[in-house]
């Protein structure tokens, strides 16, 4: 009998995953657990094996295209099936029976009259969601995958893509409106054409700067600036051209129809290195800049969002049920420094994403967790649970509020893994892409204030937790340092303040001072590997 192959999923949080490559065509033979395509999904690039030995006898999709999990996405004839077509080799007859592989489109359910949007339930225990704001207006032309409208919840605000090609021909909640899950909320009717032939304009380019001014034109569809083209690319490669600021639309894609590989934007980054998008240096002008005169005041009473009314909730709740302390440490950074500095190309060519100080910070953090794991721990009732994982929070400062995706089991994860998993959680936190699940069960959280400048701050525990930790400026600064004979001298060194924020009904001021230190001998010591 012939084995279905079918889109596996590929997280817990996972619901599709896209083509990006095809390993072999219609009439290959191959191994099992060979390799038979690779798929991309928002966290993942991965390589597909073949389930079974046989002969690859239907591709249902083609590259590129979107597949829900659980749909077959190809058929092979096992090895001995009459099934098998004979293939004696690699030669004319095998690419003709590719070039004639079926390729079938997903199909999504639809109603008389066009498919119906619903509103999605965005984890277990969420019942509605609010309509944040449309993106498309009625009669507008939207791409399947395209951004339809964002919604909010009590956890995360998220994206909802079209779920087809066609024209929006009904809204039937306004902005604002909140909207129990699997509710029809929109109606989506007569598919358009989405694309025309690979390659082809689809729309006409705006005259507009360069791509990376706008953070969301790296996103799948988009069309690049000037040359009115659709860019074809995986969420990974959009993530590493956003990290990098990096104009898509400049770099070569030697996949179907143009589409970017991982390594495309890599070998970009290797030859062009980041931030390749900004705009040109402007020219030298001889006559003083004049500053801007400041936009007017508006009084008005807007209502808060609803993120930013459980953002507040939360505070005064943490603020009335623990008592906060605050302890404030200064750290030599110099060793890191100039370490990320002279690894950080390297690292990024590696890993593909930038090598910042967070992944440092976030190793030591959790080292000294480990030591002290009173700092991990929480208070429940009259008990006091102590954590069997290092479940990292890491702040992010989004225009719109703050939110604290979660790295789960951080303890378990090398130096890389790390730095990957603190970039694309603040990604996908600014682009709306998390999922309630990945916002909650930290044990312990980094908030990085100095991103502003300051000094430092002094941080609102992130409940039930009992202790977040505050970063300041890394700034440069005279020091008195002393060499083993007692010699003082002044130096230029790299200073950091820390300041740790704790509950002190359950955590002492002993305990801050031995994970503090312990933290900042991490640090200034530092001998662990970065990869």
């Amino acid at each position: 009998m012939p084995t279905d192959v079918i889109m596996p999923q590929m997280g817990e949080s996972i619901v599709e995953g896209t083509i990006a490559k095809w390993l072999r065509k219609v009439g290959d033979r191959v191994a099992k657990d060979e390799p038979l395509l690779e798929i991309s999904t928002d966290k993942v690039d991965a390589e597909i094996p073949s389930p079974v030995a046989g002969v690859l006898i239907e591709i249902r999709f083609a590259e590129g295209a979107t597949v829900g999990i659980d749909n077959v996405i190809a058929v092979i004839a096992e090895a001995g099936d009459g099934s098998a077509p004979a293939v004696p080799g690699n030669g004319p007859a095998q690419e003709a029976a590719s070039a004639a592989a079926p390729v079938v489109e997903a199909a999504p359910k639809a109603v008389p009259g066009g498919t119906e949007v619903v509103m999605p339930q965005m984890g277990e225990s969420i019942v509605e969601g609010t309509i944040a704001k449309w993106l498309k207006k009625v009669g507008d032309a939207v791409l399947r995958d395209e951004p339809l409208l964002e919604i909010s919840t009590d956890k995360v605000d998220a994206e909802i893509s079209s779920p087809v090609d066609g024209v929006l021909t009904e809204l039937r909640f306004p902005e604002g409106a909140t909207v129990g899950i699997n509710t029809v909320i929109a109606v989506i009717g007569g598919a358009v054409e989405a694309e025309g032939a690979i390659g082809e304009p689809v729309a006409e380019a705006p005259a507009a700067g360069p791509v990376a001014e706008a953070p969301d034109a790296v996103q799948e569809g988009a069309t690049s600036a000037g040359v009115g083209r659709r860019i074809r690319s995986s969420p990974l490669v959009r993530r590493i051209a956003k990290e990098n600021r990096i104009d898509l639309s400049r770099v070569h894609g030697s996949g179907p129809g143009g589409r970017i590989s991982k390594e495309d934007i890599l070998r970009y980054l290797r030859e062009r290195g980041p931030g390749s998008a900004s705009s040109a240096a402007p020219a030298q002008r001889s006559e003083p800049v004049q500053m801007t005169a400041p936009a007017a005041l508006r009084e008005e009473l807007v209502p808060m969002t609803r993120m930013r009314a459980i953002i507040a909730e939360r505070m005064v709740e943490s603020m009335r049920i623990a008592p906060h302390v605050h302890s404030v440490y200064k750290i030599d950074m110099t060793q890191i420094a100039r370490l990320r500095e002279r690894a950080r190309e390297g690292f990024e060519q590696r890993h593909g994403v930038k090598l910042t100080y967070m992944p440092f910070i976030a190793t030591a953090a959790v080292q000294a967790l480990l030591r002290f794991p009173i700092v991990n721990a929480s208070l429940e009732g009259s008990s006091i649970h102590y954590h069997g994982n290092v479940n990292l929070g890491i702040a992010v400062a989004l225009e719109w509020g703050l939110i604290v995706p979660v790295i789960r089991q951080a303890e378990r994860r090398s130096f890389a893994d790390l730095a990957r998993a603190i970039a694309d959680l603040a990604g996908r936190a600014r682009s709306k892409k998390l999922m309630p699940e990945e916002t909650s069960g930290s044990t312990f959280t980094l908030t990085n204030s100095g991103l502003f400048g300051d000094e430092f701050g002094t941080p609102v525990i992130n409940q039930p937790e009992s202790a977040i930790l505050a970063i300041g400026a890394l700034r440069k600064e005279p020091v008195v340092l002393t060499d083993a004979e007692g010699n003082d001298s002044i130096a230029i060194r790299s200073m950091q303040h820390y300041c740790l924020g704790f509950d002190h009904r359950l955590i002492d001021g002993a305990d801050v001072g031995k994970f503090m230190t312990e933290f900042k001998k991490a640090l200034e010591g530092w001998g662990g590997e970065i990869g």
